[in-house]
């Protein structure tokens, strides 16, 4: 297993670069960011992009269900919540009320590796129109599930963490080999089973009443830099127009997407 994945400041601190340097760039070309600016991110984890945005003056909500994350959230963002410039809230996101929860609307919703975790991605795209204030917008980054380590098989120790593509098994051989190496997760489970390609992606966005007005295509996913020292490179271009074969050999995508004009 890799050393940044049970190293969870070192986790905090690669997140916080990756966001700073690349994140915040790709979402201010859209929509500038400031005092005034109103945050919420839907899986925060242990904070890193909240960080990030309130050292840009913004005012921030998280959302996190899982009690590891909260606890590091609420360590390592404790200056900014006493100042209440974030505001960490330990639940499912389905069960968030945006009126008695919330109590406000926000100018950007992110969700960072969130969406390929997701059951029922449509229903949770479609629902966070209603998070949004006039003109909001949404920020989305994930790796296409087809990609070679779309099945998060990183987090795997020895060989079956270091190899590409095989979490495109079928479920009973994907479980079997889980199995033979002692190291069956419900997580990996899980995540085969929410894992989300670029066309389905952009589909639902469709279906559900958006319009994308920003989109990057990484064939080395930036976050790489800092947990491998490999240089970030956007897609080739030919690939990238390739449906379905360009999830083989796209590391992650960046999305900023709006609700489409009712008038």
């Amino acid at each position: 297993m890799y050393e940044f994945h049970t190293d969870y400041k070192k986790y905090f601190d690669i997140q916080l670069a990756n966001a700073r340097e690349w994140v915040l760039p790709f979402i201010k070309e859209v929509r500038p960011l400031g005092e005034g600016t109103q945050v919420l991110e839907i899986g925060c984890g242990q904070g890193s992009l909240l960080k990030a945005f309130c050292d840009e003056g913004c005012t921030c909500v998280g959302v996190e269900m899982f009690p590891l994350w909260l606890e590091k959230a609420n360590e390592w963002l404790r200056v900014e919540i006493v100042e209440g410039k974030v505001r960490l809230i330990d639940s499912n996101i389905y069960h968030v009320d945006p009126d008695k929860d919330l109590g406000t609307k926000f100018d950007i919703i992110v969700l960072k590796d969130v969406i390929e975790h997701i059951h029922d991605q449509e229903k949770l795209i479609g629902w966070m129109q209603h998070f949004l204030k006039p003109g909001g917008i949404i920020f989305f980054g994930f790796p296409p599930w087809q990609m070679p380590y779309g099945g998060h098989q990183q987090m795997l120790q020895g060989w079956l963490g270091k190899t590409p593509y095989w979490h495109m098994l079928p479920m009973p051989a994907f479980k079997a080999l889980l199995r033979s190496t002692k190291q069956y997760s419900e997580e990996l489970i899980e995540i085969k089973e929410t894992g989300i390609s670029i066309e389905r992606f952009e589909k639902i966005v469709n279906r559900t009443g958006y319009v994308i007005l920003k989109r990057k295509h990484w064939m080395v996913n930036p976050v790489y830099e800092y947990k491998f020292g490999w240089k970030p490179r956007v897609q080739l271009g030919l690939i990238k127009a390739i449906p379905f074969f360009r999830n083989f050999f796209t590391t992650a995508v960046y999305y900023i997407i709006s609700p489409k004009d009712k008038k």
